[in-house]
């Protein structure tokens, strides 16, 4: 059995109508479930949310959601064992008709791509800040290219922790498979910055409806 993930979530989350969307926030190596948590209600996020901590318990506060081994070329076993235990929680928590819009940084990022390339029909808009993809074929990449739905993919200029062939790979991937929106930030490293945000607020609003974001 997968293990239980711990969560924080938004207060509407618990509505009872049925929601068309709502965000997943997927945090990196090393943090927790607060971390993304806190940019949800500061940068206008206007859909229920919950915020996952990863599976793999790291001590001191932070998770991740696989090992690191060689760096930007994660071993797939783990990175699908993984996938597997957020849907099994999305299965458990959310109603089979909300689309999932996932929102990771960094393994985060990954983990939703992942999301999207095992079960595409039920994603909806995955934002990628400085995440990759996985190496290995998925079990809805072909779906992928026939329908290419929208994804966001932001890094930093500067940013040294993720590793050239995981970004040379994605590169070569997401334009293939998605209808991709890229960005990448001068001057940002392996972070987020406001101007980042702004453009996952206007993705956000285009993709998943003005509602998605206050303001928009």
């Amino acid at each position: 059995m997968s293990p239980t993930l711990r969560e924080l979530r938004s207060p509407d989350w618990a509505a009872e109508s049925v929601p068309d969307a709502v965000a997943i926030l997927l945090h990196g190596f090393g943090s927790n479930e607060r971390d993304l948590a806190s940019l949800a209600p500061a940068r206008g996020l206007n859909l229920p949310w919950a915020s996952l901590r990863a599976p793999l318990e790291l001590g001191y506060g932070g998770a991740a959601w696989f090992p690191i081994g060689t760096p930007g070329d994660p071993v797939p076993g783990p990175v699908e064992q993984a996938t597997d235990t957020l849907w099994e929680w999305v299965d458990a928590n959310a109603d089979p008709a909300t689309r999932i819009v996932p929102i990771g940084f960094s393994q985060g990022g990954l983990m939703a791509t992942q999301l999207l390339r095992t079960r595409p029909g039920r994603v909806l808009a995955p934002v990628v800040l400085g995440g990759f993809v996985l190496g290995a074929p998925q079990p809805g990449d072909d779906a992928l290219r026939a329908s290419m739905p929208a994804l966001f993919w932001g890094r930093g200029a500067e940013d040294r922790v993720i590793a050239p062939v995981a970004i040379a790979r994605t590169t070569e991937f997401l334009p293939s498979h998605t209808s991709l929106v890229e960005r990448v930030y001068p001057g940002l490293a392996h972070s987020i910055n406001s101007p980042e945000l702004d453009d996952v607020r206007g993705f956000l609003a285009a993709e998943v409806g003005a509602a998605a974001v206050v303001g928009a």
